[in-house]
């Protein structure tokens, strides 16, 4: 039974609650009987299954460095290598060498969180390679002057950089980043 509950108005007006009582006696179970699914039941059927072998992420990890840094210099020279004349138009192929990047390192290295900026690097250098080698081919065509090749490929790059080649480093980064994100999600 409860008490009434003093308020600022007088007792409460919330019905009076009766307490039950069993008068059925308690069931008989046998000793040491456990119900089903109550703690300390047995468990009938269950064998635990040898979880599977790991393999080593570092390796697979390490596998996908290796073959991204290989198609980071596969793809800038194939960016490098394509005909002189469509040098105007080839920028905005910078797609091709992240995605060539973005691949090994997504499928191989999983979802390793340092994998999407190391792959926005390696497109980024990917076109830097073919920037490079483009030009490269360019003085080498014209001939060499008096500084060296190498000088004067750096020299060439150099005066040729454009504002519109931010973009296509932007395109590259963002492109090896999402692109290597997104096939560590599918992979």
């Amino acid at each position: 039974m409860s008490a009434p509950a003093p308020g600022t108005d007088g007792p409460s007006a919330r019905p009076h609650t009766a307490q039950h009582y069993s008068l059925a006696p308690a069931p008989a179970s046998p000793e040491g009987y456990v119900a089903p699914g109550m703690p300390g039941a047995p468990v009938t059927g269950y064998e635990p299954v040898e979880p599977a072998p790991r393999t080593a992420p570092r390796r697979r990890t390490a596998l996908a460095v290796a073959l991204a840094a290989l198609a980071m210099l596969v793809g800038g020279l194939a960016y490098g290598c394509a005909p002189l004349r469509a040098a105007d138009s080839l920028g905005w192929l910078a797609i091709a060498p992240a995605g060539l990047v973005a691949l090994p390192l997504g499928r191989l290295g999983g979802r390793n969180r340092l994998l999407p900026p190391l792959g926005a690097l390696l497109a980024a250098g990917a076109l830097l390679l073919g920037q490079l080698t483009e030009h490269l081919r360019r003085v080498h065509a014209d001939g060499p002057g008096p500084r060296g090749l190498l000088h004067d490929t750096l020299a060439t790059w150099r005066a040729d950089l454009r504002p519109l080649d931010a973009a296509f480093y932007a395109i590259a980064v963002i492109g090896g980043f999402l692109l290597t994100r997104r096939t560590a999600d599918r992979g």
